[in-house]
């Protein structure tokens, strides 16, 4: 079986679709659209645009895929959407297109969840096993790395990193990049408020390796001081192969828009 296409689904010339693929009632896809194998559109998707899905994406009614961004600079150039295997894509999530400006893709890993309203704008980075709940909103040009949580309501501004394994708590206001392994709330002022302990515990983290993790953060991202000095120092503290956090570190020294801090520092 190469499709089973709903006869109300609107399929333009050029689609191309893998096998085992469910188009349900009232989908809406465009020419240049490609979907890999065992993809399921529930009902009433529109995928428009230089898509591509990988395989075993299940869509959920009223999403929208691939449609131009919502950037005023943009001038028609054709930018893409890329999109890998195992993708959940709950109700009314919208995923726009890229930009000349920011690579022309937007791109989205594999194994994530995407609940109801949640929006993906121009030139995202996405990795993979990510959630973002309910009316969680990512502007234009942010990156999400692996595993890492954005909860409910939640918005986050152009250009901002999200670590990997990091868990940021519903009603966020994310102006600055938030470190790998961190929690992060507080509505609109929102501040760290330490490591994601069970998160990590989640995915085999030993309380050693925690404890190392544990006291970079105390010297990036509590303590006051020059940043510089305090990298030093942390890097100078940090057995040569734990990799998770120089990770960290490398992730702190390379942040350009600055840094969600620990609490009382988190406006600096």
């Amino acid at each position: 079986m190469t499709a089973l296409i709903h006869p109300t689904a609107v399929i333009e010339d050029g689609a191309k679709f893998g096998r085992h693929v469910k188009v349900g009632p009232y989908c809406v896809i465009g020419a240049d659209v490609r979907m890999g194998d065992g993809c399921e559109l529930i009902s009433h998707v529109v995928i428009t645009g230089h898509t591509q899905l990988g395989n075993n994406n299940r869509v959920f009614p009223f999403s929208s895929i691939g449609q131009i961004p919502q950037d005023l600079k943009y001038r028609g150039e054709a930018s893409e959407v890329i999109m890998g295997d195992n993708n959940q894509i709950r109700e009314n999530v919208t995923i726009n297109a890229g930009t000349e400006g920011g690579g022309m893709v937007t791109r989205i890993g594999n194994n994530n969840l995407l609940m109801a309203y949640a929006h993906i704008a121009h030139d995202c980075i996405l990795g993979n096993g990510i959630v973002l709940a309910n009316c969680a909103t990512l502007a234009g040009h942010v990156e999400v790395d692996d595993d890492a949580i954005i909860g409910g309501l939640s918005a986050i501004q152009q250009f901002v990193r999200i670590g990997r394994l990091s868990m940021i708590g519903g009603m966020s206001g994310v102006t600055k990049d938030v470190a790998p392994f961190t929690l992060l709330a507080g509505g609109y002022r929102a501040g760290l408020s330490g490591l994601n302990i069970i998160g990590l515990k989640r995915h085999g983290f030993t309380l050693a390796r925690i404890g190392i993790l544990k006291e970079v953060y105390r010297l990036l991202l509590q303590e006051a001081g020059n940043r510089e000095d305090r990298l030093l120092e942390a890097e100078s503290l940090t057995p040569t192969d734990d990799a998770d956090a120089h990770h960290l570190i490398a992730f702190i020294r390379a942040a350009k828009r600055g840094l969600m801090t620990h609490g009382r520092n988190a406006r600096r």
